[in-house]
Formats: C-alpha cells, sequence, structure tokens
C-alpha cells in the first residue's frame, strides 16, 4: 500500500498541514520539527507528488550537492575543493548552491529526501557503496538530473566526474621503482568503493610492470581517518622491513606522516614517502611531502558544467569523464 502524507503526520506525530509546510517550505516550522517530519519520511520511503513539485516550483536556479563527511562530522578537503569549482561555475550563470553532507547510508538517504523537498533544479552526489548497491531506479531521487562526483552508481544511467585513480598511484609508485624501490608498501582505506579500489589496482600494476613480487603482508588498509593513518603506519613499520611507503588518500597520510615525524624516521633517507592529494600542510612538512594531485576544483566544475547542460535539455547523453591526477616531486621521494 502506498504511503501518503497522512501516515507521515502519524508517525512524525505532527499535523498534516505541518508535513505539508514541511515539504513546500510555506511555513515557518521549528528545526525540531522538521527533523521529526525528515525522519518519517526517510523511514516511511515517503516521496512528495513529483507532479505538484514540478508546477509548484518550475525553475529555481539552485543546485544541490550532497557529499560525506570524514573528519569529525565535516567533509573533507577534496569535496570542499570540488564544492568550490561548483559554486565558481554556476555563480557565473546565475545559480546558487545548497550544500548538506551525510555520516553514514541512512543519513544520505535522508539528505536526499531534504533536497526533494525543495526546488533544486539539479543534484551533485557523491554516493556510498551502499546506496549505489541498493538503488535499483530512480525513485528515490525527485525529477531532477543528477550528476555522480568521485564515485558512480552501479546498474544506474547518468553522468559521473571521476579521477583516473589507477594511471595516479601508479605513476607514484613507478617513481619509486626508479629510485631502486621494491619493498614498497602500500596503505589505503577499505575497499569497496571504486576510488580505493581504482588506487590499488594502481599500486598492482606498478609492480606487475616491473616483475616485482606482491607481497600482502606489505599491504595494509583500514577506515580513512587520521587515527587509523597512524595504526596502520605503526603496523607495517613494526612488521616489516620497507623502504618506501605509498598512502593512497589525505586522511591517512596525515596520520602516517604523524607517526613517522614522533618515530623521527629519517625521509627520505630511511623510508621514501608518497601520499595523495596536495594541500598546504604537505608543504610545510620536513621534508615536503611528494604527492599526487587531483584535479578537485576542476571536477567540481565539470559537474556543474554538465548538471546544466542536463537542466537545459542541451544534452541527454550519459558519459564517464576522468580527469587526470599528476605527481608532484618533492623532497619525501
Amino acid at each position: 500500500m502506498s504511503v501518503n502524507i497522512k501516515d507521515v503526520a502519524k508517525k512524525s506525530g505532527v499535523s498534516t498541514a505541518t508535513v505539508s509546510h514541511v515539504i513546500n517550505g510555506t511555513r515557518f516550522v521549528s528545526d525540531v520539527t522538521k527533523q521529526k517530519v525528515q525522519k518519517a519520511m526517510a523511514a516511511l520511503n515517503y516521496h512528495p507528488n513529483l507532479i505538484a513539485r514540478s508546477l509548484r516550483c518550475k525553475k529555481s536556479k539552485t543546485i544541490g550537492l550532497i557529499v560525506p563527511t570524514v573528519n569529525e562530522g565535516a567533509p573533507d578537503f577534496f569535496y570542499m575543493s570540488v564544492a568550490q569549482g561548483i559554486q565558481h561555475y554556476i555563480k557565473k550563470q546565475g545559480y546558487h548552491l545548497i550544500f548538506s553532507s551525510y555520516n553514514n547510508e541512512s543519513d544520505e538517504e535522508e539528505q536526499i529526501q531534504v533536497f526533494n523537498t525543495k526546488c533544486i533544479d539539479g543534484l551533485i552526489l557523491a554516493p556510498t557503496n551502499s546506496l549505489r548497491e541498493k538503488v535499483r531506479n530512480h525513485t528515490l531521487f525527485g525529477d531532477y538530473p543528477i550528476v555522480y562526483v568521485d564515485r558512480k552508481m552501479r546498474n544506474q544511467p547518468g553522468d559521473a566526474i571521476l579521477i583516473d585513480n589507477q594511471e595516479g598511484v601508479f605513476e607514484a609508485v613507478q617513481h619509486m621503482i626508479h629510485k631502486g624501490h621494491t619493498r614498497i608498501g602500500f596503505i589505503s582505506s577499505e575497499r569497496g568503493e571504486n576510488t580505493s579500489d581504482e588506487r590499488f589496482q594502481g599500486y598492482l600494476k606498478a609492480l606487475s610492470k616491473y616483475g616485482i613480487p606482491i607481497d600482502t603482508n606489505l599491504i595494509k588498509s583500514g577506515p580513512s581517518n587520521f587515527e587509523t593513518g597512524v595504526q596502520l603506519t605503526r603496523d607495517l613499520l613494526e612488521s616489516q622491513k620497507v623502504t618506501a611507503l605509498f598512502i593512497a588518500n589525505n586522511t591517512l597520510t596525515m596520520g602516517a606522516i604523524h607517526y613517522l615525524q614522533h618515530k623521527k624516521i629519517d625521509i627520505p633517507n630511511d623510508l621514501a614517502v608518497i601520499g595523495y592529494d596536495d594541500y598546504e600542510w604537505t608543504k610545510v612538512t620536513t621534508p615536503f611531502l611528494s604527492v599526487i594531485k587531483q584535479p578537485a576544483f576542476e571536477v567540481g566544475e565539470k559537474a556543474a558544467e554538465i548538471l546544466l547542460s542536463k537542466i537545459n535539455k542541451q544534452n541527454s547523453d550519459y558519459h564517464d569523464y576522468r580527469l587526470k591526477p599528476y605527481f608532484i616531486s618533492r623532497e619525501s621521494c
């Protein structure tokens, strides 16, 4: 049986009029009440009438952006740079950006439901792995075009703006091999996301090209946070002899560098190091850190360009767009 606005009102303990005001933004509703209604909508998988929405909204000149949080509830540097690129592009076209973030898959679905109640013209989304597996059609979303960034939706049509992660890591690990290293440690976030999987494939590709056997003892992975970066680096160096270390994301890199500096390990003489992503802190380490730089700002600009072309009905085909990262050689390798 289909869910209606009365069911949402009953579950959230408010009137149907209040639910309507939350959905349509037609009257002030307190944040506490809004959250009750939005959680009830998500729990019941309730979707506002899309025909009514389209009649009400027409064109709002507003774009939505939803990305994951990483560090203490804040989006990481990469997604903030993506957001800046989006904002830079759409502002010139007279559009505005509404930004939101999520902590987990249920929070992500709730944020999408909230955006469905807003009059957005289009959505830019970095989907979780579970959402990509779960959603088999677009009933979760409103009647607006969607562009995915950094990650693709499996079994779903749509444009995706991606980084060529495999080639970026391949170039970095190849640089280490050219420096004479064969015992190369690899630290990454948990696999299952296409970004982590592609970076791991880049590592394997470089070893394979130069005939270096794959030693699984040199490969560590875990949740993407500072503490894990510290722990995985400690575990690797205490159990294995490595002469070079590649860390496959920015947050883990910060943890790894903290551990290496705390242990006063001589970089690059005792251990060559390359990290992923180029942010200001990488230029003030001792020594300066060699990195793979992602064109995050350009990812945002491209996502905005493609989304506006969909909104304006200029492009109906779906494509993957892969932007190339590049290696910056500094003092650490």
